[in-house]
């Protein structure tokens, strides 16, 4: 797939390196010079230097050729009109990254379609919903759910009182035989396994788990965790995201919101009709004693500083906090906002890759999840009529070694991957890989015909 970037920062440099490895042919379009240079360094990838609003800039880029553009520049009227314009030059599909609210509503989709851009993302708006879907299940430090919830993807960090400590997975399993729930990946020490029947569970370890739906008590109890009930919450920063945030939660829950600028409290008072605004500094740490955050049960940190966030979800945490959530943008912080305690990390990089990177593929992706804190990837595939994965038994499929089957969903019911278990075609599959076999997984998925056997 020919592929144009369109960037002025870390959005689309994330993107180009999430995609390069795919066999793609991409095109990056950034007005900073410096950063291209950077990414030359560490790849293939064609660069352009220049406004993807030019004209000129996108026939060099090659626009006519593009099956896909995606736009990411900060500003969203830019990505708008480069859309447009690349649409309008000859490329077949586009990505528009946005920020207005407005934008997402189904009335105004239709027209951004008729003016010519495909898809339209809004990464703020996908974190404030990640946030609240967070609360629902706050004993976990991350939730992925796929086929309306008939199978989930829960991040469990396991303490000392976890009943798997030191126990194999084959240990785990002779035990509880029949367990509605399997352990795809652990995350330890800033590596990712994808665990083998021999690997034992250890105190620190961030373990990844498909789970049913009835399952969930269940594996919630051996992880040594407990249901935690969310009344009153702190979010702090009134951005975007701590508006959307508020504005879904604060007619279910106690709600204080602690925002820095003035002019912004006055404007979120406006539009808040059951949220506390307090305007003030968040790391001062007599105001957050002040405004009672011992007796929270929930801290989401969510200004535009990453440093902040974390330091104040640390804060929290040691003032007795249950469930702390930052946004941190700055990618290389995760892994450390993780070790030192924070219990979820939201990255709207990571939101809006998780969101394009399906268009890329060839096998019919349902949904996509970039991971927080590990380079890995969750996704539910549509095994395709005639494709490879509905051919053997899942233990004879020769499965890329960086990749594993947690679940499939079939009509109405969910099962948890077996050996013996075989994949029928458009079964939902739930898949956890590494980038580097994520093209493995899809080739696996694609339908081949017989003009494709043939070729073959």
């Amino acid at each position: 797939m020919n592929i144009l970037i369109a960037g002025d920062g870390e959005v689309g440099f994330h993107l180009a390196k999430m995609l390069s490895g795919d066999n793609h042919n991409i095109t990056i379009v950034d007005p900073n010079q410096e950063l291209l240079k950077m990414i030359e360094s560490h790849s293939d990838l064609l660069s352009i230097t220049g406004d993807s609003t030019s004209v000129g800039v996108l026939e060099r880029a090659n626009v006519h050729k593009a099956d896909l553009v995606i736009a990411v520049v900060h500003d969203e009227k830019t990505n708008i009109l480069t859309c447009i314009l690349s649409k309008k030059l000859g490329a077949k599909k586009t990505i528009c990254r946005v920020n207005n609210l407005e934008y997402l509503e189904e009335k105004n989709l239709e027209l951004f379609r008729e003016m010519g851009i495909d898809e339209l993302v809004c990464p703020e708006r996908i974190a404030a919903n990640e946030i609240i879907h967070l609360f629902d299940q706050a004993a976990a430090t991350e939730v992925v759910d796929f086929s309306n919830d008939k199978l989930s993807l829960f991040l469990i960090r396991l303490e000392e009182n976890a009943k798997v400590i030191g126990r194999s997975l084959m240990d785990i399993a002779r035990s509880y035989p029949d367990l509605p729930f399997r352990a795809v990946a652990i995350h330890r020490n800033s590596h990712t396994i994808i665990p083998k029947g021999c690997d034992q569970f250890e105190v620190g370890d961030l373990a990844y788990v498909i789970c049913k739906r009835e399952g969930i008590p269940y594996m919630l109890e051996l992880s040594g965790k407990s249901k935690v009930d969310i009344k009153n919450v702190m979010i702090i920063g009134g951005g975007r995201i701590g508006r959307k945030t508020a504005r879904l939660l604060e007619k279910k829950l106690n709600l204080k919101l602690i925002e820095i600028d003035k002019n912004r409290c006055i404007n979120l008072t406006d539009s808040l009709s059951n949220t506390l605004v307090i305007n003030g500094d968040a790391r001062d740490v007599d105001l957050l004693d002040d405004e009672g955050i011992r007796s929270m049960d929930a801290f989401v940190a969510v200004t535009n500083n990453s440093e902040t966030n974390i330091l104040t979800c640390m804060l929290a945490r040691k003032m007795g906090v249950k469930k702390v959530i930052a946004l941190v943008e700055n990618v290389d912080y995760i892994d450390l906002a993780q070790r030192f305690g924070v219990d979820t990390v939201i990255n709207k990089k990571l939101i809006t890759a998780s969101y394009i990177v399906r268009f890329t593929m060839d096998a019919d992706v349902t949904f996509i999840r970039c991971l927080n804190g590990i380079d890995a990837e969750a996704i539910e595939l549509i095994a395709k009529p005639n494709s490879p994965i509905t051919k053997q038994p899942i233990k004879k499929l020769n499965f890329p070694k960086g990749a594993i089957i947690g679940g499939i969903v079939r009509g109405e019911e969910s099962f948890i991957a077996t050996g013996d278990f075989q994949i029928q075609e458009n079964d939902n599959v739930v898949v956890f890989s590494l980038p580097e076999s994520l093209h493995k997984v899809n080739r696996l998925f694609k339908s081949y015909g017989f003009s494709n056997l043939l070729k073959g």
